[in-house]
């Protein structure tokens, strides 16, 4: 059977269309908690006739680290985005990872597209449609976000919004990743591409925990709409580019560990300067409050007090030098601070009490990026063969997706 290989990792064409699904945020408790209470029938009939199994996601556990490692299999330090944001040495400018110049490696999507397949890429923030189809050729490429303003000459389909027929949604909402799903559903009903990867968007997830009646509505759509992919005769993989956690106290305000006044207790002033990778332009649901920071410094010999200071702080889990945290989780080595930081499962970590508008936050935190919301779905919805099964006895990472959805299935 003809193949491809991208970044060491070769993959069969698909004799029938392949469909993966990143559901932005969904830790394994939604799904655990709905198939239990009867919310996701055809999640049920996924297990019951497919593969399912927890997986880990990249760290830092972030939206664009994690998607850019599923469509290219490998890990941040090969693939070169480390974050949403990070700290460009060049220009001294905090910098938004969404420009495709900044991805060091091909894509699965692309060499696919290369072979003569039609590839589709939705997204739901068009802060992902660049790089996830960079290097896309020939193929559908556009986000929920910007439905209304797609072109056939750079999004491969004129007027997204009327193909789909539903207006384009507004982000901060439910609407943003079942439009995503639904235009995947149209797309197979008329293009059938060969290889489709739907992103979603965690509003839901950061403001509503599982078995809230707003995230069950959600997910009983999402579970509509993925059945449909596969009545039309898809291979449906599923799985999440990270966790969420509930971050606040006992009131209910969030649990925030501020950086900047911990650092400044050792450090002389201007010495350091906090990097929180999970800002984007959407911190509405946030408050670009997340379970994981990097930290530079001007002097190098403050590593080590920096470090010790942090480590003794309440909530926060982790702090290691770049060398030791590159090494164990896949990072680039250029793209990430002098240390790096993590909190608990309750905990945020923020700059100071000044650099964040927490009027934003209309519900309790929910947030990410940490140790702890690195475990996430991982679900196939036809049968693996028993080398695959085997193989996710040895533990499986989110990238594994497409390796299970076009080389596992029997």
């Amino acid at each position: 059977m003809e193949s491809v290989t991208v970044n060491g990792r070769t993959y069969r064409l698909p004799g029938r269309p392949a469909v993966v699904v990143c559901i932005d945020g969904s830790a394994p408790d939604y799904f655990d908690d709905g198939l239990r209470r009867g919310v996701l029938p055809r999640l049920a009939r996924f297990r019951r006739t497919g593969f399912s199994a927890i997986a880990d996601c990249v760290i830092p556990s972030f939206t664009n680290p994690n998607n850019l490692s599923i469509v290219t299999g490998v890990l941040p330090a090969v693939h070169g985005i480390s974050g949403n944001f990070f700290l460009d040495l060049d220009t001294g400018r905090e910098t938004m990872m969404n420009d495709p110049a900044l991805l060091r490696c091909d894509s699965l999507l692309a060499a696919l597209s290369r072979k003569g397949l039609r590839v589709a890429v939705v997204t739901a923030k068009d802060k992902l449609r660049l790089l996830l189809g960079r290097g896309v050729q020939g193929g559908v490429c556009f986000s929920a976000e910007r439905a209304r303003e797609t072109s056939l000459a750079e999004h491969g389909i004129a007027r997204a919004d009327e193909f789909v027929g539903r207006p384009a949604p507004d982000v901060y909402s439910a609407a943003a990743s079942e439009f995503v799903l639904e235009a995947g559903v149209k797309l197979l009903e008329t293009l059938r591409p060969d290889v489709m990867y739907l992103s979603l968007t965690d509003y839901i997830q950061h403001k509503h925990a599982p078995g809230d009646s707003v995230a069950d509505a959600f997910y009983r759509r999402l579970d509509a709409l993925w059945g449909r992919l596969a009545e039309l005769g898809a291979v449906v993989g599923l799985t999440a580019d990270h966790g969420m956690n509930g971050k606040t106290r006992a009131d209910g305000q969030p649990d925030i560990v501020y950086l900047e006044p911990l650092l400044a207790q050792c450090l002389p002033a201007g010495g350091f300067r906090v990097i929180l990778p999970i800002t984007d332009p959407y911190v509405v649901h946030h408050g670009a409050l997340g379970s994981y920071a990097t930290v530079y410094l001007r002097d190098g010999g403050a590593v080590a007090r920096a470090r010790e200071r942090l480590a003794r702080e309440r909530g926060i889990v982790y702090v290691e030098p770049r060398e030791a945290a590159c090494e164990r989780f896949g990072l680039p080595p250029d793209r990430v601070g002098d240390l790096i930081v993590m909190s608990d499962a309750h905990v945020v970590l923020g700059k100071s009490p000044g650099a964040h508008d927490l009027g934003l936050l209309k519900e309790p935190l929910r947030s990410h990026g940490g140790l702890a919301e690195q475990r996430v779905p991982f679900e196939v919805s036809a049968p693996v063969s028993a080398t695959y099964r085997e193989r996710a006895g040895q533990g499986l990472r989110n990238f594994d997706i497409f390796d299970y959805v076009l080389n596992g299935v029997t």
